[in-house]
């Protein structure tokens, strides 16, 4: 977005509730920027830290640069409280299932696409476990205009690793993408490892997937968290930029 002082800005934003997989009610938070549009869209994919206040922030930044954005809570059927503590509870359950992940993404996304302000493009980011479940629903639901997958681990995952909640590794699916996939990593993140984030790109390459990965020096696992040891300012400046320009052309052009 190039800012000018004399340009308009507003937004509405909210807690609301929408239905997910099987028609499960799910808390959501939608916020779009005011007036007529029409409007790209994008879902935003909350981290196991669970839903918070950053993913509030990041839905409010998306609807600042021009997008109606979605984050639903992932974690709504665990119950209610404090991200940290529910997370806990989801972690303790071996995580939600990817089929119900599915679900209630695919829900948001046919939300997002009845509301008269959007143009129909919808794009899917997520960090952490919120990356791997964008792999999953772009894979899994037709429809996704662009993947964003920051840091996103277990997208490769050996078989030892699946379980009841994560039958499949996502990256398994990579030969049903039908859009574009932006990566962002640190090359000191230990999920995913650099030779992980290199297994993937590879099933990229090997099913003909337009991709765009961003390896950062002296970045780790959630760079882009401000409020985290991990934190990298200019890394995520950048990482921002990327982002920027990669959904300017694939979803608002």
């Amino acid at each position: 977005m190039q800012y000018a002082t004399n340009q308009y800005e507003g937004m509405l934003a909210e807690t609301t509730l929408i239905p997910g997989h099987h028609g499960d009610l799910i808390g959501a938070y939608v916020a779009r920027p005011m007036g007529p549009g029409p409007f790209p869209a994008i879902v935003v994919i909350h981290h196991m830290p669970g839903w918070d206040e950053w993913y509030r922030e990041v839905t409010r930044k998306f609807a600042h640069h021009g997008y109606i954005a979605i984050s639903p809570n992932l974690y709504h059927r665990a119950g209610h409280g404090i991200p940290e503590d529910v997370a806990a509870m989801v972690r303790a359950q071996g995580g939600v299932p990817d089929d119900q992940v599915v679900g209630d993404v695919a829900g948001m996304l046919r939300f997002v696409r009845a509301l008269p302000q959007c143009t129909g493009k919808v794009a899917v980011f997520g960090t952490c476990s919120g990356a791997r479940h964008a792999f999953l629903a772009a894979a899994r639901v037709p429809g996704f205009a662009a993947l964003i997958n920051c840091w996103g681990g277990r997208v490769t995952m050996e078989p030892s690793e699946l379980t009841v909640n994560q039958p499949v590794a996502p990256v398994d699916y990579a030969k049903d993408l039908q859009c574009p996939v932006l990566g962002i990593f640190g090359e000191l993140d230990s999920s995913p490892t650099p030779a992980q984030v290199a297994l993937l790109e590879q099933a990229l390459k090997k099913q003909g997937i337009a991709h765009e990965f961003h390896m950062y020096a002296d970045a780790g696992h959630g760079f882009f968290y401000y409020d985290r040891p991990a934190y990298r300012q200019s890394q995520t400046m950048d990482g921002w930029k990327k982002i920027w320009a990669f959904l300017a052309q694939h979803v608002t052009g």
